[in-house]
């Protein structure tokens, strides 16, 4: 009877988590594309913005996306001058992007804008909550990344 109810609660808790995600992701993509990106052209722009020039490569990892779409990306973010592309100088194998000077201006007027729009979407909780559900859910994630598959 406890595992029939165990099982239950982890059905639920994945559903829950899903669902949360699902609203919270979506409210903050409808947020970035209102600045005229996608959220994966937000998404580098803005690893490079608070992380530096970055190798192409390492790019899709940091930010989730495959490494064929980066290509396409940085094309497209190239291509309206908010990023450059950077041979190293040690590797010629190696390329990074780098954010201009135009799109450091377009993250530096957007971001605190983004950023508190992210604030009200999760101000249903209080900082403790806050706190402690970031706690949780890293826990869970280490978890579940210890995991074998089936």
């Amino acid at each position: 009877m406890a595992e029939r109810h165990e099982l239950d609660t982890s059905l639920k808790l994945f559903i829950v988590l899903s669902r949360a995600f699902r609203a919270l992701n979506d409210k903050a993509n409808q947020s970035i594309q209102s600045f005229k990106l996608n959220p994966t052209e937000f998404a580098v722009l803005e690893l490079l913005y608070h992380k530096g020039e970055q190798p192409l490569q390492q790019i899709g990892g940091k930010i989730l996306l495959a490494s064929g779409s980066i290509t396409y990306v940085v094309d497209k973010l190239e291509n309206k001058g908010l990023l450059v592309r950077k041979a190293c100088p040690k590797d010629r194998r190696v390329t990074y992007a780098q954010i201009t000077d135009e799109g450091k201006q377009l993250l530096n007027e957007i971001f605190p804008k983004h950023e508190q729009h992210i604030h009200t979407l999760v101000d249903g909780l209080t900082q403790q909550e806050k706190e402690q559900a970031i706690q949780l859910i890293k826990k869970l994630g280490l978890n579940a990344q210890q995991k074998t598959d089936h």
